[in-house]
């Protein structure tokens, strides 16, 4: 399979100027496509700034020929997350790259600078159009198993890491991925895992890492073996049919290629990957995107104001496919629900128009929106009952994954919660006939997606908007709507700032 990813993307940095790796800045996207676009930048929060998240419910499309300015505000954040284009079904045409947000100078970080610094980007991949897949929803079909996977966009053995014996370098590995868990080995060689999505963690070293769909983690590897080549090999799970694709870790001084079959990995087991999951902790020491410790929040001692309960589904709505959370089924309004927010447009959407609990019900077709209160502390509880693993992504945050396990939630799951170094990151996964619950401190004023990872489950509802909201006008709590904002559907005709 030949590249995939083109997607014309540059990120200016106040401090230090390299693609998609930065501290703070805009992005241009030039638009050369035929096509309404849009670009998501997952793992950035866009602090007080919704209106730039770059998925419809926020930001009106990008017409075709058009240029856009992204303004991009990475305050407190560091790590490695990723960009795809979020519009329609168009993930499935590639368009990914990788983002590093760097740490400030000064703030020390707990390793050592590595030698190199590379950005893995994997994922299930179809041969078929994009146009042909969405096609294929809308009729209300499903879509069938992927036809291969890629890393950075190519197939078998057509990527390579160039290595020097004895250094060690970092791998940001991101699932751009449609649907599947990945596992991701390298080898011969050790992986140390030192970030995910943002956050410093315990330094755990893994032979192979479970990566599931939208997640992004950072390892550190040394080229500790003999001088020669060794397979990068990733994998699907939990799926009938494995997919398997390699690349190579070359050695500057090789004697020779690659030898021997791939390393195999784990394929149907849930209980290795829960316990890998659960293995993965925040290092309560290290500093993060600030200089004080990362364990300076207490998030254990603080009682949730509010527990939401949601809870997946599937079925048929007038003879198609629908996904539903707490059995709603998404439909997208004709006007983005931050504009029709900002703008005081009625008829767009209602809020709490979708239960904060599984109503047990049918599936409906309705635009859901959940209300939240600014500056509550919630507790958010995801239920599959299905048979998939699944994974989970709320743009605008991160959050506190305090507990999994199978079987069905009950207040006294709340025993089991790690309420001392729960890994803080913004997507997380939930295994087949089980939950996951997550801590969140609502700090961050917006509309904000919360949705499946699975991307056909997505486009065909199972997702909702998170309306953070606080009556406040300050600027200290949400920016004013940027003055290139683009207006659409009955957004059009208002003015982005008042005359």
């Amino acid at each position: 399979m030949e590249s995939c990813f083109e997607a014309q993307v540059t990120l200016r940095c106040s401090v230090e100027e390299k693609a998609a790796a930065c501290l703070s800045g805009s992005t241009h996207l030039h638009h050369l496509l035929p096509i309404f676009y849009l670009k998501y930048w997952s793992g950035v929060q866009q602090r007080r700034n919704s209106y730039e998240d770059g998925v419809y419910g926020t930001t009106c499309p990008i017409p075709p020929g058009r240029n856009f300015t992204y303004i991009l505000q990475v305050k407190d954040q560091i790590g490695s997350f990723f960009y795809f284009p979020s519009l329609a079904f168009h993930k499935a045409a590639g368009g990914f790259g990788g983002i590093r947000i760097l740490s400030r100078p000064l703030i020390p970080v707990p390793f050592a600078d590595p030698a190199g610094d590379y950005t893995v980007l994997i994922g299930d991949w179809y041969k078929a159009n994009h146009t042909t897949l969405k096609a294929t929803l809308d009729r209300g079909k499903k879509l069938k198993f992927p036809d291969g996977i890629l890393i950075n966009g190519r197939g078998p053995n057509g990527v390579s890491f160039n290595v020097e014996q004895g250094k060690t370098y970092r791998l940001r590995i991101s699932n751009v991925g449609l649907m599947n868990s990945l596992n991701f080995r390298i080898q011969g060689h050790k992986m140390l895992l030192v970030e995910v999505e943002g956050t410093h963690v315990m330094q755990t070293h893994f032979s192979s890492l479970d990566v599931h769909v939208g997640q992004s983690y950072s390892v550190l590897v040394t080229a500790d073996q003999p001088a020669q080549d060794y397979y990068v090999v990733v994998s699907t799970r939990f799926s009938s049919q494995i997919l398997t694709t390699t690349g190579i870790l070359r050695y500057s001084n090789s004697a020779g290629p690659v030898s021997g079959p791939p390393p195999g990995g784990p394929t149907i087991q849930i209980d290795w990957s829960l316990n890998q999951a659960r293995a993965i902790r925040t290092n309560l020491t290290a500093s993060g995107p600030r200089p004080n410790p990362q364990g300076s929040y207490h998030y254990g001692l603080i009682t949730p104001a509010r527990t939401i309960r949601l809870s997946s589904s599937a079925g048929q709505v007038n003879g198609k496919q629908r996904y539903a959370v707490n059995s709603v089924s998404f439909v997208p309004a004709d006007t983005p629900l931050k504009l029709a927010d900002y703008f005081n447009i009625g008829g767009v959407f209602r809020v709490n128009s979708i239960s904060d609990r599984p109503t047990g019900g049918g599936i409906y077709l309705d635009t859901a929106v959940l209300g939240a209160d600014y500056r509550s502390f919630i507790e958010i509880v995801f239920e599959n009952g299905e048979d998939i693993v699944q994974s989970w992504h709320l743009d605008g945050y991160s959050f506190f994954v305090v507990g999994m396990d199978g079987g069905q939630w009950t207040s006294a799951s709340r025993n089991q919660y790690n309420l001392r170094d729960a890994v803080f990151r913004c997507t997380t996964q939930v295994y087949p006939k089980s939950w996951t619950a997550i801590y969140v401190a609502l700090d961050n004023v917006g509309m904000w997606h919360l949705r499946t990872e699975f991307w056909a489950r997505q486009y065909l509802g199972q997702q909702l908007y998170l309306r953070v909201y606080t009556q406040s006008t300050s600027l200290r709590d949400e920016f004013p709507i940027p003055k290139n904002a683009l207006l659409c559907g009955r957004a059009k005709g208002q003015h982005t700032r008042p005359l």
